[in-house]
């Protein structure tokens, strides 16, 4: 135990006991949250530093306060590393997270009540992406397209322009939170060119996955702006990044300071540096294919053992079940069940589901995790097998306590980083 985890275990032993209860749960566990990650040691190191004393409202150069030497230095690598990595003109790496940064990217170009052609939640999207119980959805006229799942979950452009062309949005987004297909971004800026709209998307899912060149780049298609975490397949701190031509660059910088927020987080944006640099070498890439194929393998595992999944597969880290039609079970009870046997996951809406969001049909499963700590398609073979042994006898007490014993000795051969 470091020094600093000795002085809060000595002052404040209740707070040290459950961040140590949280280490061993994702030492014992497989995380399969696909919004999960686990970050590098160095950008701990920048998060609990001595930035985190420093306020630096403003820009590099442009600060509010004194004492920003080292400050605009670490903001003025993190926005040089994020625009090399992704071939973006611009970039503010201010945001405190995923949905203060969507915020400011609408606030950068549109008033309220202007209309935005974006993914219908169910089939994908994030409640930042206009869902009607957020804020978004209040200040803003979202118009929901579609997926077709019994086609893949394919878009159909036809429809989507026709969409376009009766309510002519300001902007079209295309991003997601559960879609487990890639984007044409070339189709979707067609679509907008056509109306004269601006051109948005949110890979905070599949940011790691761009950097690294394993899925298709929005910044190449020509978009307007460009919003990833830094977190999740980027294995960053939890923070927001926005990419966007240089045309645009004072109205987003103006939008998140001081349109949204106040002083950065520099402890996160010197983490975000931190990560940049890291996606950029050649392990990144190769984590990145990894995860992919690791994805790919447990979506097989799992339609072998005649598990629906909602696009019949995968084109990137993620899948979901439906848990209903395979299991009989709703997506809180199939979460609690491989909870039990130390499999992390999360319930989720499917298509147009008729479950209520607390108790959906789906679950919602991703490698970008369990690939950070080497498993490979053997384990996710043996993962995929828990899976449907434990959601076929969900109330078998001896069959869970031993699926959760040879799953914490697997994990065993597999260490967190930073932790340890």
């Amino acid at each position: 135990m470091d020094s600093h985890r000795q002085a809060l275990a000595a002052y404040d032993p209740k707070i040290e006991r459950a961040i140590a209860g949280e280490e061993r749960r994702q030492v014992d566990g497989v995380e399969m949250i696909p919004s999960e990650n686990y970050t590098y040691p160095e950008v701990l190191a920048c998060l609990g530093s001595v930035l985190t004393n420093k306020y630096a409202e403003g820009y590099p150069g442009r600060r509010y306060y004194g004492g920003q030497e080292f400050t605009d230095e670490i903001e003025r690598t993190a926005r040089q590393r994020a625009t090399k990595l992704f071939g973006a003109e611009h970039a503010n790496v201010q945001p405190l997270s995923g949905s203060p940064m969507n915020q400011a990217a609408y606030f950068a170009f549109l008033s309220p009540g202007d209309t935005v052609l974006a993914m219908d939640l169910s089939h994908g999207g994030h409640l930042t992406h206009g869902a009607p119980v957020s804020h978004m959805g209040k200040v803003f006229n979202f118009v929901r397209y579609k997926t077709h799942p019994d086609q893949g979950g394919a878009i159909d452009f036809d429809e989507l322009m026709r969409t376009a062309k009766e309510t002519r949005p300001k902007m079209v987004l295309c991003g997601y939170s559960s879609y487990p297909r890639d984007y044409d971004y070339a189709a979707f800026k067609a679509v907008a060119d056509e109306v004269g709209a601006l051109t948005m998307a949110d890979i905070s899912h599949i940011g790691g996955l761009v950097a690294a060149g394993a899925m298709r780049n929005p910044c190449a298609a020509g978009f307007d702006v460009v919003t990833t975490t830094t977190h999740k397949t980027l294995r960053g701190p939890r923070g927001g990044l926005i990419l966007n031509k240089k045309e645009h660059a004072s109205k987003i910088d103006a939008a998140v300071f001081p349109g949204l927020q106040g002083g950065p987080h520099m402890n996160n944006v010197a983490g975000a540096a931190v990560t940049f640099k890291k996606a950029a070498e050649p392990e990144f890439r190769a984590y990145a294919e990894q995860t992919m194929k690791n994805a790919k393998v447990l979506a097989q595992a799992l339609m072998d053992e005649g598990v629906s999944l909602i696009t019949g597969g995968t084109d990137n880290h993620m899948m979901v079940m439906d848990v209903v039609k395979s299991f009989d079970l709703d997506g809180r009870a199939a979460q609690e069940t491989l909870d039990r046997i130390g499999i992390t996951a999360n319930k989720q809406v499917i298509p147009d589901d008729p479950l209520p969001p607390v108790r959906p049909s789906g679950v919602r499963l991703g490698t970008p995790a369990c690939t950070t700590r080497g498993m490979g398609e053997a384990d996710m073979r043996r993962i995929g097998g828990w899976i449907v042994a434990a959601l076929r006898a969900p109330d078998d007490e001896a069959a869970l306590a031993k699926i959760k014993r040879e799953t914490e000795e697997m994990c065993r051969s597999y260490p967190v980083p930073g932790i340890g």
